[in-house]
């Protein structure tokens, strides 16, 4: 029996966020500077999609939405870079909490570009999830780490930018996105880095990371857009806020305090009866009520 598009569209973000939840752990295993690993993660991620992109008619998605399809594009790119020099500047749990914003962003650009209501649960679940962040900034200490606050706000306001545009046009194919994303960062990057320079461990790290962690946590994330509200999908990036604390505390010993303890178990509780509360009203309507639109993948 095949999965009702809400489901689908939850079994997909939730996947692409526990790999995403690696990205801080592997950042810190890197061991280099900040646009290095931006240049090399980007060049990873478009050799893994880039030749994927030209097959089956992908990249003719794009060209039926030039403008919406390089506004993407360059959101990815800012995205994967504002990440990186978030964690070069300040801890993985101050800004995997800050990112965890994103739906808020998600849902005040659905509301504006897209007239798209806002369910009474997300709003709910939104505003239980920004006290357990509230708890987790208490138990953080933000001294010397404004810059990297200011890069983890501009990336979570970008991924709830990029989620809501996505929402608008599901028939662009993300693959081709997410590839261009990463070549656009790359050169940028590339004036301010040192790729030549790494160790063997480094380029591993890096390689993991560009070709397979980054590549599928986005494509699973961006793709789940085309079955759930830009709002709910970036709801989904405050399990990263719980799981991309606990990596690093476990293996790099970066431990979160009593606070943030509570914080992520506030987070994790509301994600749960918010996807059972969407479970539920998903039963009382038809099942093609949650996709806007037939895509070609």
């Amino acid at each position: 029996m095949p999965m009702r598009p809400y489901r689908r569209g939850l079994a997909m973000v939730f996947t692409g966020i526990v790999f995403l939840s690696f990205d801080g752990l592997l950042i810190r295993l890197a061991g280099t500077e900040g646009w290095t690993i931006v240049f090399w993660r980007g060049i990873f991620m478009f050799c893994a999609l880039g030749l994927l992109s030209c097959l089956g008619g992908r990249l003719a998605t794009l060209r039926s939405h030039p403008e919406a399809s390089l506004a993407s594009a360059v959101l990815l790119g800012l995205i994967s870079s504002l990440f990186v020099l978030a964690i070069m500047h300040a801890s993985v749990a101050n800004v995997v909490v800050i990112l965890s914003s994103a739906p808020l962003f998600a849902a005040l650009f659905s509301r504006l570009f897209l007239r798209e209501r806002v369910p009474y649960r997300t709003v709910l679940a939104i505003a239980a999830c920004m006290v357990g962040m509230l708890l987790v900034f208490m138990g953080s200490e933000t001294g010397g780490m404004l810059a990297g606050n200011i890069y983890a706000l501009a990336a979570a306001a970008a991924v709830g930018g990029n989620l809501t545009l996505l929402r608008r046009y599901p028939t662009i194919d993300r693959i081709p996105l997410i590839a261009g994303g990463g070549i656009l960062a790359a050169v940028v990057a590339l004036p301010m880095a040192s790729p030549l320079t790494l160790s063997g461990h480094s380029y591993g790290v890096l390689a993991l990371m560009g070709l397979l962690q980054m590549p599928l946590a986005t494509v699973l994330i961006n793709n789940a857009t085309r079955y759930l509200p830009s709002a709910e999908v970036a709801l989904f990036y405050l399990v990263e806020t719980v799981l991309g604390t606990l990596w690093v505390w476990w293996l790099l010993g970066e431990s979160p305090t009593a606070a943030s303890l509570l914080g992520g178990a506030v987070i994790i509780m509301a994600l749960l009866v918010h996807a059972w509360l969407g479970l539920r009203s998903e039963g009382k309507t038809a099942p093609t009520d949650s996709v806007l639109t037939k895509s070609p993948t």
